[in-house]
């Protein structure tokens, strides 16, 4: 493993050193990377843990309606997690699950099982990093971060907010090689390790007792955890990467991974893929298109979240785009709509309401129609502020993926110009690239598309 992966939190509060810490375990908070296998945040608790001579214990917080996350999230999260609970107890590793607010949970667990140390995954997200500062605060034990979300980590592809892919693009590709490797096999414990043998989670309990939002149900035919992610990238691979290429844009034809339920909760490792990705020997526009998405455009979305604490509100653009949006705030809109009528999919336009639709059955909306459906809530509220809030809300209350870096990179870049560049002035949008329906037609059957979410399976 490459040591730079994993970063010391809290160096200068032990007096820049890090001391063999007497202590009964090491625990790994997991978060982000809720997987057994290809887990650098794991690897790494583990091989301190033999490395140390001491016990690794795993915990995951449960915090109540997360983000705005509904039921349908949660149930999706939570059988993924039954699945590594299964997992660890082959390798005789605990599990726990933690309920509650993690700056006091996580400190808590932290005593009653006299830990030596803590590992957790590397996240951008602002409540993350609230999270981990307040436990930092809290413990005096070394406290080590772990990048296993990105293939290269994001403090070493960058030290500062870049531009667009096209200067992030050289950086990843030089330091590729190097990253892109196989993972070691996680070690499995003496039996000594797992203690006193404890009764498993009830899982239905924790599904049925969690406080959230329940309006919003769970999306049926797509399997949860890390088996349904396997399954998933075999299909992909095995069906529809071919035309992945050429016709990714249509969202009527089958072709994208599905993978993004599965990268969000960290139920499959991007580094993976791409390992899976590679061994095929295809090398040609499927791929290589895929392989952009996978790793170039994913990884600059956690750099953008990462090195911008603005990047769910409008001071997150970059003064281009703050300008033109200015400029235009006055402008006519010929709609306007409210928050209501956007998430009841009751606009003008048979397209966006197909597109609001698909997100409300099936958990997630074609990649190419996130964009047109984000940049008409910006030409249909009377503000970019309006827009970048209706549009946050129902990305993040119906999609599997939503609070992830790739949504708030999305929105910015479809109602900020963020990784764009500017383009034709026009009313409302300034400079801010445009899109409209007609555009949509040039490049796919709309009526097919308006037709299967708009009349056939719209929801009651």
């Amino acid at each position: 493993m490459i040591p730079d992966r994993a970063r010391l939190l809290n160096r200068d509060k032990l007096s820049g050193r890090v001391p063999d810490i007497r202590g009964e375990c090491v625990v790994y908070w997991m978060s982000r990377e809720q997987r057994v296998n290809d887990n650098w945040g794991l690897i790494f608790a583990a091989n301190l843990a033999n490395e140390k001579g001491l016990r690794l214990k795993v915990v995951f917080c449960l915090a109540d309606g997360f983000l705005g996350a509904t039921l349908r999230q949660y149930d999706f999260m939570l059988r993924g997690l039954k699945q590594v609970e299964e997992g660890l107890r082959k390798k005789n590793i605990p599990f726990e699950l933690l309920n509650g607010d993690p700056v006091k949970a996580i400190p808590e667990f932290i005593d009653k099982s006299k830990a030596g140390y803590l590992v957790t995954d590397f996240d951008p997200l602002k409540i993350k990093r609230q999270w981990k500062k307040g436990v930092f605060e809290k413990i005096s034990i070394p406290f080590y971060d772990v990048d296993g979300h990105n293939v290269i980590p994001v403090w070493v592809t960058s030290q500062k907010e870049e531009f667009a892919a096209y200067t992030i693009r050289p950086k990843i590709l030089k330091l590729l090689p190097q990253y892109l490797d196989e993972y070691p096999e996680l070690p499995t414990f003496p039996e000594v390790n797992a203690g006193k043998k404890r009764a498993g989670t009830d899982w239905e309990g924790v599904i049925k007792d969690i406080k959230v939002n329940r309006d919003v149900k769970p999306v049926e035919g797509i399997e949860p955890g890390e088996d349904g992610a396997v399954k998933m990238l075999e299909e992909f691979i095995g069906k529809r990467m071919e035309c992945y290429g050429t016709e990714r844009n249509d969202p009527n034809k089958d072709c994208l991974s599905g993978l993004s339920p599965y990268l969000h909760f960290g139920q499959i490792s991007a580094q993976r893929i791409a390992l899976e990705v590679n061994k095929t020997g295809v090398n040609d526009e499927g791929s290589k298109g895929f392989l952009e998405e996978l790793i170039v455009r994913k990884e600059l979305a956690d750099n953008f979240c990462y090195y911008n604490k603005n990047y769910d509100s409008f001071e997150g653009f970059k003064d281009w785009g703050k300008e033109t949006l200015n400029k235009h705030r006055k402008d006519k809109r010929v709609f306007l709509y409210s928050r209501d009528e956007f998430e009841e999919a009751r606009t003008d336009d048979a397209l966006w309401n197909a597109a609001q639709n698909q997100m409300k059955i099936e958990g997630k909306m074609h990649s190419y129609m996130r964009m047109y459906w984000a940049k008409k809530i910006l030409e249909w509220t009377d503000s970019p502020e309006a827009a970048i809030e209706i549009a946050i809300y129902l990305n993040d209350k119906y999609e599997l993926d939503g609070r992830d870096p790739n949504g708030y990179c999305g929105i910015a870049w479809s109602i900020g110009g963020i990784h764009d560049r500017a383009w034709v002035e026009r009313e409302i949008f300034g400079k801010i690239r445009y899109m409209n329906y007609n555009g949509c037609a040039r490049k796919f059957d709309v009526k097919a598309f308006e037709k299967r979410y708009n009349l056939e399976n719209k929801p009651e």
